[in-house]
């Protein structure tokens, strides 16, 4: 049995919002102790130039755009804060994203992406131009993978190890990752390599702050037994092992720093944030990290369980008829 990871402090929960500080934890490796090195969590903040190619799919309506930070050209795929899905969809990319590189997950560079108020003015579309309009500002990209094609789940586990699919199947399980399935798995092949792309979805409990509390943080994931890997995973509880001490405390503030304010007290038009101020939801993402992350992480035997299930399942065989 895994010993949880150390918490210094213990917590209360009326609602999220009313957490304070809260104690630092590690987890040990085969070297020992682990100790945070957050020089890695860092995003660049680049400026949008050209609106190239619009990618019609999901809630979000991304784009590759071309971007410069002043002294070279790039091409990142962007998703806009004026569409559907709205900010919180990019702060989960952002978290997410910076989570899953964290732990070594490969994941294409995130970065923010600032719109000006002349961008796109030629684009002839009236939905885009909407959502550029209501975009202004920054918003969130990860770098374009040029040649990238789809993960196919039946043709594509050469570019899979078991050990690898433990590790996204764990990632998705902390995050309540609801859209890496065999319909939408969100991930490309590119230089013979896997990448995750699109976390929008994850997150889904900061749709509702107000019925957030310490039994929810907590609680199981039920849904990754859907997960396109489940079926080419291998051990979850050894995944656990590897991951979990890599993101402390200290990673977690680290990342969760990483999200603009602009994005963080986003409202769409007639509602109000869920917080007073940035800092302050930035203090419920952690605690919600650290409280999932801590005591007995019922999300990764979840996941364990769901694995050794789909294993032990007998195929149906259908006899061959003339």
């Amino acid at each position: 049995m895994r010993e949880p990871l150390k918490t210094g402090t213990r917590r209360a929960f009326n609602t999220i919002s009313a957490v304070s500080s809260l104690g630092g934890r590690r987890s040990k490796t085969k070297e020992g102790a682990f100790t945070a090195n957050t020089s890695d969590i860092m995003l660049r903040t680049l400026t949008a130039t050209r609106y190239a190619v619009p990618l019609r799919e999901g809630g979000s309506l991304p784009a590759v755009v071309d971007v410069t930070d002043g002294d070279s050209n790039e091409m990142f795929v962007v998703k806009f804060r004026g569409a559907g899905q709205g900010a919180k969809a990019l702060i989960a990319e952002l978290i997410v994203g910076l989570a899953a590189r964290r732990v070594g997950l490969p994941v294409p560079e995130p970065a923010l992406i600032l719109l000006d108020d002349s961008f796109g003015r030629t684009e002839r579309d009236p939905e885009i131009q909407d959502i550029l309009k209501a975009s202004v500002g920054v918003n969130a990209g990860l770098a374009y993978l040029d040649g990238a094609f789809n993960f196919n789940p039946v043709s594509g586990t050469e570019f899979i190890t078991p050990e690898l699919a433990a590790d996204i199947v764990w990632l998705d399980a902390l995050s309540t990752n609801i859209d890496r399935t065999v319909r939408n798995p969100n991930m490309m092949v590119h230089d013979r390599k896997l990448w995750l792309i699109d976390h929008g979805a994850a997150l889904y409990f900061h749709h509702d702050w107000a019925s957030v509390d310490e039994s929810r943080i907590a609680s199981p994931f039920p849904m990754i037994k859907q997960h396109v890997l489940l079926p080419h995973s291998g051990s979850v509880m050894e995944a656990d092992e590897r991951l979990a001490g890599l993101l402390d405390e200290a990673s977690i503030r680290a990342i969760v720093a990483a999200v603009p304010d602009d994005l963080l007290m986003h409202a769409p038009e007639g509602t109000t944030p869920s917080f007073t101020s940035a800092e302050e939801n930035r203090d419920a993402y952690v605690a919600y990290f650290v409280g999932r992350l801590g005591g007995e992480r019922r999300f990764a035997d979840e996941a364990e369980r769901a694995r050794t299930n789909l294993a032990n399942e007998v195929p149906s065989r259908v006899g061959y008829r003339r």
